[in-house]
């Protein structure tokens, strides 16, 4: 058995967080340029993006969490004699994978002995979610660390999002888009699609208008699922919004009417959860997609 650690860019709330057994690293989140908070535990993901809506013209900022952050929680399961596998945010897009790995250098120095596993999820949000999730399935089965270690490296490259957001103003301050071709876009009232693979964003599109955004984002997962093969049971599904949960449950609902009419078969199950801070500064607080990435499960 081992125990594991995540970063709060996996977005599960603290009461998933305990149901299933992990511990989560907060992100530290700044409203103002200059004092940072943690990410869920000093500043709440709702009143982060209240902010975002009532201040249009500022842009939160967050920063990732430290070594010493990464430190004391690798130091406490070495004391106790436990193995662990730490999964972070996608290294394309912050230095956490750094400071989890120097941490551990710094813990292993005092304890040789200790087992800290560090992965780059290549993941964020609703697919560094799934990620732990089949981490938890496959500690929870008895496997051991160096079989989920191996799984999770070799399958993490189907993680995939497929996303639309409110308008490209997050996504050019930012640097991840151009200025030209976003300002153009959000004059033409051009809804972009953005697709997140191999840990980093791409352009994924654009569509007329949000309904109509919703509707590709859907036919992006349907065309993965075609060219992956199986049927939605063997992917984790999960949808993600920002600061419209309706949306979000809107989105949810059209997402699951349609696997399970395209796959009558299957079981066809999607979570649902709220994107958090470290991905919503990027986007703004109307993010809106679904994520997927293979599911493990048990042989025999």
């Amino acid at each position: 058995m081992f125990d594991i650690i995540t970063d709060s860019a996996c977005d599960l709330t603290p009461e998933t967080a305990r149901q299933l057994g992990i511990e989560v690293i907060p992100f530290y989140v700044s409203l103002d340029g200059e004092h940072y908070r943690k990410e869920g535990k000093e500043i709440a993901v709702r009143d982060f993006y209240q902010f975002m809506v009532d201040n249009p013209s500022a842009y939160p900022k967050t920063s990732l969490a430290s070594i010493e952050d990464f430190e004391q929680a690798f130091r406490a399961h070495a004391a106790a004699g436990r193995d662990v596998l730490c999964l972070v945010f996608t290294s394309k897009m912050s230095g956490c994978v750094g400071s989890a790995r120097n941490a551990r250098d710094l813990v292993l120095e005092d304890f040789p002995d200790a087992r800290i596993e560090v992965i780059d999820s290549a993941a964020a949000t609703v697919t560094e979610s799934t990620m732990v999730e089949n981490a938890v399935a496959m500690r929870d089965a008895g496997c051991t660390l160096d079989e989920t270690v191996t799984w999770l490296e070799a399958e993490k490259v189907t993680n995939q999002i497929f996303f639309t957001v409110g308008n490209l103003d997050y996504l050019i301050k930012g640097g991840r888009i151009g200025k030209v071709t976003g300002r153009a876009a959000n004059m033409l009232g051009i809804k972009p699609m953005i697709l997140f693979k191999d840990g980093e964003i791409f352009s994924g599109g654009v569509a007329r208008g949000r309904q109509k955004s919703f509707e590709k984002a859907l036919d992006q997962l349907m065309n993965y699922l075609e060219a992956h093969g199986g049927t939605p049971d063997d992917y984790r599904i999960t949808v993600g919004y920002g600061y419209d949960a309706d949306e979000g449950k809107r989105l949810w609902m059209q997402t699951r009417a349609a696997l399970r009419a395209k796959y009558p078969g299957a079981q066809c199950e999607v979570g649902l959860l709220q994107i958090g801070c470290t991905i919503a500064v990027h986007t703004g607080p109307y993010a809106l997609g679904m994520g997927v990435m293979r599911r493990w499960k048990k042989q025999g």
